[in-house]
């Protein structure tokens, strides 16, 4: 890595969200290595400490708030949480989302399908408009990148047609307000990962070995993604680097959704 690359966020605040864990972990740490200011958001509080406490640990700037991105009002705080701290905000990553249902439609519940949009979709909503809303008021932009998933815009799966109808809610949300926003110099891109070296990717009882050992048939490139290589792939689209990729949608997903 070349020294201007560990440094092309230097001076720059980054709001993960969803930052407690797996990819939003490796998404924060990743841009506190290259020189952000990190403000690390998500509903618990003790999960969001230790990630704070790995980024500081490795020389990086973070801080954690606790919020819930399906209230806007506690999106909202986060924000202001970031400017009262770090003076701005340039970055966001809107890594939050649950998977909840595992069924078919018809024996979806009521309470899965609703939390799934409340936190998948409008949890997202919520998010953009908080961070727009304090991109504009600088006047300078930003980069915004949303995680959806390779399940719902780009393949479909039994057992989880609701979670990709919320995550095809993400894309398609992500492609109208790159639009709305592209000429505010606030550009939106959104990243489709598949299976990663997540909790969410292992079946009920399942080790991560066995999961290893079901990827080398279910996924043309034989294993999951790292979860540092979607990192890259975020850190890539918040940069000057994709100053003009606007409204795109990554897949990341080892070839499933070719």
């Amino acid at each position: 890595m070349s020294a201007s690359s560990r440094t092309r966020f230097s001076g720059r605040t980054a709001l993960v969200t969803g930052a407690g864990s797996g990819l939003g972990r490796a998404v924060a740490l990743a841009l506190a290595a290259e020189g952000a200011n990190v403000v690390v958001v998500g509903r618990t509080p003790a999960p969001l400490a230790e990630t704070v406490a790995l980024i500081e640990q490795a020389g990086g700037t973070a801080l954690a708030h606790s919020a819930d991105v399906s209230r806007p009002e506690s999106v909202t705080g986060a924000v202001r949480t970031a400017v009262e701290r770090f003076g701005s905000l340039d970055i966001a990553v809107n890594n939050a989302g649950v998977f909840r249902g595992g069924a078919p439609v018809a024996d979806l519940s009521a309470e899965d399908w609703h939390a799934l949009l409340d936190i998948n979709v409008t949890g997202v909503l919520f998010s953009l408009q908080a961070e727009i809303a304090q991109m504009r008021a600088q006047g300078t932009g930003g980069a915004i990148v949303n995680v959806s998933s390779n399940i719902g815009p780009h393949r479909t799966q039994a057992g989880a047609t609701a979670y990709g109808a919320s995550k095809a809610a993400v894309s398609a949300l992500t492609r109208g307000a790159a639009l709305d926003h592209v000429a505010e110099g606030i550009r939106i891109n959104a990243v489709s990962p598949g299976a990663a070296d997540t909790t969410m990717s292992l079946r009920p009882g399942e080790t991560e070995a066995e999961r290893a050992v079901r990827m080398k048939d279910q996924s043309p490139l034989g294993r999951v993604a790292a979860t540092a290589e979607i990192a890259a792939a975020v850190l890539h689209l918040a940069s000057e680097d994709a100053g003009s990729t606007v409204g795109a949608d990554l897949v990341i997903d080892g070839g499933a959704s070719a």
